[in-house]
């Protein structure tokens, strides 16, 4: 039986896929090792307090990744609040809602902001974002919602907030993108069926399309949360 399937090519397919997929899992081990024993000088002299220190001082030679380490993950997660509601609102509309010409243009513009690179949002942040942040947007914000601590401190425009804003309009063309085409994966017969039952195309689409493609969608997050936590 095996040998049958050796020479069909059914078990010489399984054994490449395998392998391949394999391949991903023995990478990332290898990454996390490589990393690890890459960081053996730097446990020695800091310790593993170096991740929660505070403290930055070259002269002494005392360094401490904690406000990186916070400045990361909470930018990322505003780039996420802003980037998801909208990445997903407009995945829908284009492969639920749009019509054909609108949903071809818009998808286009969308892939193409994807490839832009990261330096030129960096310079659209600093000329374009951050005046209108420092001079109007933050001192609103400080005055009625002071009491968050993203809102708190000196108003410079470079800040959480314009890192937190500019990774959203990063990340948002990879959630769109891939949740599109989670959405029109989505078999025919799933649409057809609610809206036989007289739903309208966004109850179809709200209450049948996104819930069956919700893995998709998911993954598409944690794609865009990957490249804003390497940003």
């Amino acid at each position: 039986m095996w040998l049958r399937k050796l020479r069909s090519g059914d078990a010489v397919a399984h054994l490449v896929t395998l392998a391949v997929a394999s391949s991903v899992l023995l990478i990332t081990v290898w990454l996390v090792v490589e990393l690890y024993d890459s960081s053996a000088l730097s446990r020695q002299k800091l310790g593993w307090g170096f991740l929660l220190s505070r403290e930055w001082d070259p002269v002494a030679e005392s360094f401490g990744a904690l406000p990186f380490i916070y400045g990361t993950l909470v930018t990322s997660l505003v780039a996420l609040f802003i980037a998801v509601p909208m990445g997903v609102g407009a995945a829908i509309f284009l492969a639920e809602l749009a019509p054909p010409r609108v949903s071809g243009a818009l998808t286009f513009v969308v892939e193409l902001l994807a490839a832009v690179p990261s330096v030129i949002y960096g310079l659209l942040a600093i000329f374009v974002l951050v005046p209108p942040l420092r001079e109007h947007v933050e001192p609103f914000l400080q005055e009625h919602f002071g009491f968050l601590p993203i809102f708190q401190g000196p108003i410079y425009g470079v800040g959480m907030l314009a890192a937190g804003l500019i990774l959203a309009i990063m990340i948002l063309p990879f959630i769109v993108s891939i949740s599109r085409e989670a959405l029109l994966a989505v078999p025919a017969e799933q649409r057809e069926a609610a809206l036989a039952v007289g739903a309208t195309r966004w109850e179809a689409a709200w209450q049948v399309v996104v819930p069956f493609a919700r893995l998709g969608i998911v993954g598409s997050v944690f794609l865009a949360l990957a490249r804003a936590l390497g940003e």
